[in-house]
C-alpha cells in the first residue's frame, strides 16, 4: 500500500497558522511520495465543535491550494464505529467502566503528590466484579471508559526526532472514552487512522505525549503501528508560543490582508524545512519536488513577519498583470475595474511599493480622482508659490508642444531639459510630481506622467496653478 496521510483538525476554532503548517507537510509529503492526503473533521466535541470553524478550515485549504484525496471524514458521523471498537475493548477486559467521583479522582491525586509520585490514576474501578459494573450502569451511575495501561515501555522511531521512548506505567488507565458513544481524541483517532488505512502520522510535536498512549489502543485493538512524523513548534519573534499578538487568528485572515497563496505556501514551507542550497524563493512544483521529513528541523521554528511580507512583495512584482488585477479584484473599488486602461498603467508603478494586496487602494487613489492637497505641497524646499506658478507654467507650454501619441516619459524629459537648466531640476520635477500625485512621496513625475497622457497631466497641472491662484486672491 502506498502513503496516505491525514489531515485532522478540530473544528472549535479558526486555522491557525501551525495547523496550516501542518496540513501542508502532510499534503507535500502525500504528493512527493505519489500517495494520497486525506481531510478528517474531528468534530466529536460536540458543545466546542461548530460549523463556523469547520467551513474555516476548508476555506484556508482551499485558499493555499491543499486538495484532499476522496470525501471528507467526520468523526461525528462514525459513532457506531467507535462503538464497536469500545464494546471489543471492554468485552476483553482491556477496558472497563469507572465510576469514580471527581472528589475521589482529586483525593487519589493530592495523595500522589504528598507522597512525592506523578499523579496517575490507580485502577481500582478495574477490579470490580462484572456484577457490580452492570449494576451500577443500570442505576444510571456516571462513568467514564478507561484502558488498561501496561506497564512497559513503549518505543518508536520519530522520522524527525529519532528514537523516543516513554513509560506508559506514568500514565496510569487513561480515559479512552465517556461512553460507548462519546470517544475521547486518543481512542476515535486511532480506530480512524486504522480504518482509512493511514501510514504516516505527521503532526504538532504538541501531541508527542499523545503517541504512546494510541501505540498501547492500537495494540489492546489489534492494529499495526504507523510512521510518526512530529514538526517543531513555531514560536513568535519572542521565542514564546506564537500568539495572535504576532500572527492572524486564522489563516484566511492573512488572505483577507492580502497576501496571496503563492507567497503563504512559500513561507510556511520554510518554517521548519529548508531546501537544499538554502533557497528562499521556491513555486510549489519546487517544494514538492524537494520535500522531505528528514530535511525537516527539530528546532522550533519562528514566525517572521518581515520575510513574509518579502516574500508576497516578491510575487506581486513578478506576477503576471492580467493575473494581478485578477487577485486584486476584491481590493478595489468595483469602479476601477471598468477604467482597465489606467489601471493597466498604474500597476508598474504601484505594485513595485505594495507588500500585500490591500495596501494597493491606497497607493493607487489618485490615479483615479483628482487628490487634495494643501498648496504648500506644491513648493520646492526654500521657493516661493511665484516661482512655482511661473515654473508649472512653463511646464504646461513645454508639454503641449508633444503630441499625445507621442507623450510618453523620453519625450517628457527631453522637453523638460531646457527648464530644469532655468529653474533647477528639483524646483521643475517636485511641482510636477505633487501637482500628478497630491503626495509627498510617489512615483517619479516622468513615470506618472506618461501612466496619466498628455490630456490628464495638463489638467492636473492646470488645477495646481488654480489652487495657487485661488489661494493668492483670498489674500
Amino acid at each position: 500500500m502506498g502513503v496516505r496521510v491525514r489531515f485532522a483538525p478540530s473544528p472549535t476554532g479558526f486555522f491557525s497558522l501551525g495547523n496550516a503548517r501542518t496540513a501542508l507537510f502532510n499534503w507535500l509529503f502525500a504528493r512527493h511520495e505519489g500517495g494520497e492526503f486525506l481531510l478528517r473533521i474531528e468534530d466529536t466535541d460536540k458543545e466546542r465543535s461548530t460549523k463556523e470553524f469547520e467551513e474555516d478550515v476548508i476555506a484556508g485549504l482551499r485558499w493555499i491550494g491543499l486538495d484532499w484525496d476522496g470525501s471528507i471524514t467526520r468523526q461525528s458521523e462514525r459513532l457506531d464505529l467507535y462503538e464497536k471498537y469500545l464494546r471489543q475493548l471492554v468485552a476483553e477486559r482491556k477496558a472497563y467502566h469507572c465510576f469514580c467521583t471527581e472528589e475521589e479522582l482529586e483525593a487519589e491525586y493530592q495523595g500522589f503528590l504528598s507522597q512525592g509520585l506523578i499523579p496517575k490514576y490507580s485502577g481500582k474501578c478495574s477490579h470490580l466484579k462484572e456484577e457490580e459494573v452492570q449494576t451500577k450502569l443500570k442505576s444510571g451511575l456516571p462513568s467514564v471508559i478507561r484502558i488498561v495501561m501496561p506497564s512497559k515501555t513503549a518505543v518508536f522511531n520519530d522520522i524527525i526526532r529519532g528514537k523516543i521512548e516513554f513509560k506508559t506505567e506514568l500514565f496510569g488507565d487513561i480515559i479512552i472514552a465517556k461512553g460507548f458513544r462519546s470517544p475521547l481524541y486518543n481512542f476515535a483517532a486511532v480506530v480512524d487512522d486504522f480504518e482509512m488505512q493511514v501510514t504516516d502520522v505527521i503532526r504538532g510535536e504538541d501531541h508527542l505525549s499523545n503517541t504512546p498512549k494510541q501505540m498501547i489502543i492500537q495494540e489492546a485493538l489489534g492494529f499495526p503501528s504507523v510512521h510518526y512524523a512530529h514538526l517543531p513548534l513555531i514560536l513568535g519573534p519572542d521565542r514564546k508560543k506564537l500568539s495572535k499578538r504576532y500572527a492572524a487568528a486564522s489563516i484566511n485572515d492573512f488572505r483577507r490582508e492580502g497576501y496571496i497563496p503563492e507567497a503563504m505556501v512559500n513561507f510556511l514551507a520554510l518554517l521548519g524545512w529548508h531546501p537544499e542550497r538554502d533557497r528562499e524563493v521556491l513555486s510549489r512544483a519546487e517544494i514538492v519536488s524537494e520535500f522531505s521529513l528528514k530535511r525537516v528541523q527539530k528546532a522550533s521554528a519562528v514566525y517572521n513577519e518581515e520575510k513574509l511580507n518579502w516574500l508576497n512583495a516578491n510575487y506581486l512584482k513578478n506576477m503576471d498583470a492580467n493575473k494581478f488585477i485578477e487577485v486584486l479584484k476584491p481590493f478595489v473599488p468595483g469602479e476601477w475595474l471598468l477604467e482597465k486602461d489606467l489601471l493597466h498603467r498604474a500597476l508598474p508603478l504601484v505594485r513595485e511599493r505594495i507588500t500585500k494586496l490591500s495596501e494597493f487602494s491606497g497607493l493607487a487613489d489618485y490615479f483615479f480622482s483628482v487628490p487634495e492637497y494643501a498648496k504648500e505641497l506644491l513648493i520646492w524646499k526654500e521657493g516661493t508659490l511665484e516661482r512655482t506658478t511661473e515654473s508649472l507654467r512653463e511646464i504646461a507650454e513645454s508639454l503641449e508642444k508633444i503630441s499625445a501619441r507621442q507623450f510618453n516619459k523620453e519625450a517628457v524629459q527631453s522637453a523638460l531639459d531646457p527648464l530644469t537648466l532655468k529653474f533647477g531640476r528639483g524646483e521643475v520635477y517636485w511641482p510636477l510630481r505633487a501637482a500628478l500625485s497630491g503626495r509627498v512621496a510617489s512615483p517619479g513625475p516622468l513615470e506618472l506622467t506618461e501612466a496619466f497622457g498628455k490630456t490628464e497631466t495638463l489638467s492636473r497641472i492646470m488645477l495646481a496653478l488654480e489652487k495657487i491662484k485661488s489661494s493668492e486672491s483670498m489674500v
